[in-house]
């Protein structure tokens, strides 16, 4: 027989308590209920957008604002680090300019055959001889046509062509250069990895093929050498390759015509003629070009008429008019023929090189 507090079907299966017993284990608490995926839209919300009963709750939503603003610094600082290490690790570096160079400076000296000629006044000598299809100071020192290289634009090739015309002229032409002795002008638009060898060329000048005042710019001394006029006949080309993917190079041949005295008798002395082939090549790397700078990488100077034994490393040292040179070169050279220049010790200025003094 059953208990008194037993239903009729008998005692149910299960712990004793009855139903609320079993699930008592299961209880909700409220951060569990905040954390639920799931959240039962208001009556509101239902009837004014007819959504469903149950709305799902996001991760993201779950975590708090300050831990959203680190995880965000921390992307970010992830997104940078990776750049900057991709950008190190690039294949495509912009590549190196070459490493600076010294100057290389060769100075020969034309001894002519005969005494040197001589006229009152410049103009004689200038229009009776190879000097008279020279053109006028900076008439004579024309830029090519500008065009784009490989990695060169035309504007960056005109910039290489310009700043090598303006150290041409201010270190072949200028007057204060000439027999002033004031190089600065030449000294500012060279490249700072330059300025210590050009500064011993002046301080310390010596013939070694580095350290030569007269390797950088036209140089006469002005105790001895006056100039009997301030033009100076010129000729000459610029030509502008690659030489490398960061680097430019424009070489110069030109030849310059100077009318001298001797400073001692400035106004009495005959007019003569001094002639100077040059010939130099120029670097420029992307930063020369931004900076306005040039690197001389080669200078190669025939100058006439002089003794074989003039020393020209500070100044050149001309032979005026009626001077004879003591000794000739082994061979005749003509200054205002184009083409490869010679690199021996000495040459002879050859006599269709001199010019012819008018007949009174």
């Amino acid at each position: 027989m059953n208990g008194p507090g037993d239903p009729p079907e008998g005692t149910p299966e299960g712990p004793q308590g009855g139903g609320d017993e079993e699930y008592r284990s299961v209880v909700f608490d409220e951060s569990f209920v905040r954390a639920a995926r799931l959240q039962e839209f208001s009556a509101r919300e239902r009837m004014d957008d007819h959504a469903p009963a149950v709305r799902t709750r996001h991760a993201w939503a779950r975590v708090s604002a300050s831990r959203q603003v680190l995880l965000l610094v921390v992307l970010i600082a992830l997104a940078f680090g990776t750049a900057v290490y991709m950008g190190l690790r690039h294949p495509y570096k912009e590549p190196k300019p070459p490493a600076a160079e010294a100057l290389r400076i060769a100075l020969v000296p034309l001894a002519p055959r005969d005494p040197v000629p001589g006229a009152p006044a410049a103009k004689d000598l200038f229009d009776n001889g190879p000097a008279a299809r020279l053109r006028d100071g900076v008439e004579g020192v024309t830029l090519p046509a500008a065009r784009r290289t490989q990695n060169f634009s035309e504007s960056l090739v005109m910039a290489a062509l310009a700043t090598a015309k303006e150290y041409t002229v201010k270190s072949a032409l200028d007057p204060g250069v000439l027999v002033g002795g004031n190089q600065r002008a030449v000294r500012l638009l060279l490249a700072p990895s330059q300025l210590e060898q050009f500064d011993h060329s002046f301080s310390r000048p010596t013939d070694d093929g580095r350290h030569a005042a007269t390797g950088w710019l036209i140089r006469f001394d002005p105790g001895q050498v006056s100039l009997a006029d301030r033009t100076v006949r010129s000729q000459g080309t610029f030509t502008v390759v690659e030489a490398s993917p960061a680097a430019l190079e424009v070489s110069s041949d030109h030849t310059f015509v100077y009318a001298l005295r001797p400073a001692a008798k400035a106004g009495a002395a005959d007019v003569s003629l001094f002639v100077v082939r040059r010939t130099m090549r120029f670097r420029f790397d992307r930063d020369d070009l931004q900076e306005h700078h040039v690197q001389v990488l080669q200078s190669q100077t025939q100058a006439g008429p002089e003794s074989c034994s003039a020393d020209d490393a500070s100044f050149l040292r001309p032979l005026f008019a009626g001077e004879k040179a003591a000794t000739e070169g082994p061979a005749g050279t003509d200054p205002y023929a184009t083409g490869t220049t010679t690199a021996d010790l000495c040459g002879t200025l050859a006599p269709s090189a001199q010019p012819t003094p008018p007949r009174h």
